[in-house]
């Protein structure tokens, strides 16, 4: 894949100077501890409905030591997961489902062409493709590590039903 072909063109991207942190993305992510996956916002383009992100890997990462001991490598249902993310993230900042909570709803084409290591900054990109209100979001994403597509595919994102799963969990406490 040429670089050209990126969701984003790299040299647009400001490492050094996020548009937004990880505090800004907690504001509408719900992820805490080590299920937060990512680091900051570097781009959007509500035109385009594009936006590009990042997760800094660390040695700390709760996946290093078992995946794979001596040689850790970054899980794809992680990357998965970062990817899942930063399109939560876009499409919460600017209510494009309508939805208190955006969740995982599938993933098409999905293709891991490269590894991801500690020390590594994984560069996420997202293009939304479709975005149903109330129903579903559809996005292509990239991610990229020194210049290098390592994950690519489609997303898609549904309204988790909140006060159903809130229902649920508190039925099962009752029992």
């Amino acid at each position: 894949m040429a670089k050209s072909d990126l969701i984003v063109d790299l040299a647009l991207l400001d490492l050094d100077n996020p548009i937004a942190d990880i505090e800004d993305i907690r504001k509408l992510n719900p992820q805490r501890f080590e299920m937060e996956h990512l680091t900051g916002i570097l781009y959007e383009d509500t035109e385009r409905l594009v936006c590009a992100g990042y997760k800094d890997i660390t040695e700390d990462e709760f996946w290093v030591r078992g995946h794979m001991p001596g040689m850790p490598i970054m899980p794809g249902v992680i990357q998965l997961e970062a990817v899942a993310q930063l399109s939560s993230y876009f499409t919460q900042r600017h209510d494009l489902l309508g939805a208190a909570m955006v969740g995982f709803g599938g993933l098409d084409e999905a293709r891991f062409r490269g590894v991801v290591t500690p020390g590594d900054k994984l560069i996420l990109l997202i293009e939304l493709q479709k975005a149903r209100r109330g129903r579903m979001i559809v996005a292509k994403f990239q991610g990229v590590v020194d210049g290098n597509l390592v994950v690519d595919g489609i997303l898609r994102g549904i309204p988790i039903p909140i006060d159903s799963v809130k229902k649920h969990l508190a039925s099962r406490q009752s029992q």
